[in-house]
């Protein structure tokens, strides 16, 4: 890194604010410039600090952190990572353009300062590499014909013209979603629209447990499809949506002449509990050419071989594009190693897999 990342404190409670910025001083990537006691004081001094990035809290007096997000990144479009107890608001304060969350220390849960801090430089430096999207408007009809075609998708493609295996569990439909950084409002955008009998959807989203049943309950609300944190067990079935539990590892498993998730403890992959990566490996092993895949905004590689793996064995594979991400990793990892059969933009994703749903 070339210079350091100037950083901006935005929380209440002197005592954390102290002890966080001090933290964060004695890393040599980060230069704290500022800090602010509530919303209207960041008000006042990010034009004059000119901070490359906040950390936020949400629960403030006087103005919330969502009201203050609202106003402020249309003015000054800077990465904001929010540092929140567990809060059901944190999802509103992502809709409304944060890059992502950490949770206070709460030593009694087993999350220590020490951990959080690990966490939360990393979720920085991501941030430092993110591009801050505001809440979306109607795409105009032009963008939503917009789509790029891997290669791969040419005449003659080995993975496209081979023939069909009898090796999947089912002829059931299962459409398996990846995201990390950025992920919460990009998977809301791709299946807010399916239609309540739309074929069974499994979602591993990069997430702490505790806040992935939030979320859940989140999409449950808006969502036309049911949708829930999995259990060990839980049946995948049109008009259901299954979330992965944060902390646990989640499969797609056969069961009897359908599928089923298998939720456990497990070692962590590309550095991740729950990882893409081993939901997209069950799903190209059992459901094959009968699986729609879709990796979304985040960073590093998690998903982007199993993805791989999936389009070997038949599947529909979609990924997201550049220009649409939060963070242009996970995706861009796919792409590159021909994973992806359609990249395309955010807004077109859930049009791309519905439509990919009734050629089957």
């Amino acid at each position: 890194m070339d210079h350091k990342l100037k950083l901006m404190v935005v929380d209440d409670s002197p005592l954390f604010r102290t002890w966080l910025i001090r933290s964060l001083s004695e890393d040599d990537r980060f230069q704290v410039v500022g800090y602010a006691v509530n919303a209207l004081d960041a008000q006042e001094k990010i034009p004059l600090l000119q901070p490359d990035m906040l950390t936020l809290d949400i629960e403030m007096p006087g103005m919330s952190g969502i009201d203050f997000l609202k106003q402020l990144l249309p003015v000054h479009p800077i990465p904001v990572i929010l540092v929140s107890s567990l809060n059901l608001r944190v999802f509103d304060a992502l809709e409304a353009g944060a890059v992502d969350f950490v949770r206070k220390p709460d030593e009694a849960n087993g999350l220590s300062k020490e951990i959080f801090l690990s966490m939360l430089r990393s979720k920085l430096l991501v941030a430092a590499a993110s591009h801050v999207h505001l809440p979306s408007v109607p795409a105009s009809p032009q963008a939503a014909k917009k789509r790029i075609v891997s290669p791969l998708t040419a005449a003659g493609n080995p993975f496209l013209n081979r023939p069909k295996t009898s090796a999947a569990a089912s002829q059931e439909t299962v459409i398996a979603i990846g995201a990390s950084t950025g992920g919460t409002e990009a998977i809301l955008e791709v299946v807010k629209n399916f239609p309540a009998d739309t074929p069974g959807v499994v979602i591993t989203q990069h997430m702490p447990a505790g806040f992935t049943a939030m979320y859940a309950d989140r999409l449950n609300r808006i969502c036309k499809m049911e949708v829930r944190e999995a259990k060990n067990g839980d049946r995948i079935r049109k008009g259901l949506m299954l979330l992965a539990p944060g902390g646990l590892q989640m499969r797609v498993v056969p069961l009897g002449n359908s599928y089923a998730v298998s939720v456990q403890e497990g070692e962590k992959v590309n550095g991740h509990r729950p990882s893409v990566d081993v939901l997209f490996d069950s799903v190209a092993l059992h459901v094959r050419e009968h699986a729609i895949g879709v990796l979304l905004t985040g960073m590093g590689a998690d998903g982007a071989a199993g993805l791989l793996r999936m389009r070997k064995n038949g599947a529909y594979t979609i990924g997201q594009d550049k220009n649409s991400c939060v963070v242009y990793g996970m995706p861009m990892e796919a792409h590159k190693i021909g994973a992806v059969c359609q990249q395309c933009p955010l807004n077109t994703i859930g049009q791309t897999v519905l439509a990919r749903v009734s050629l089957r």
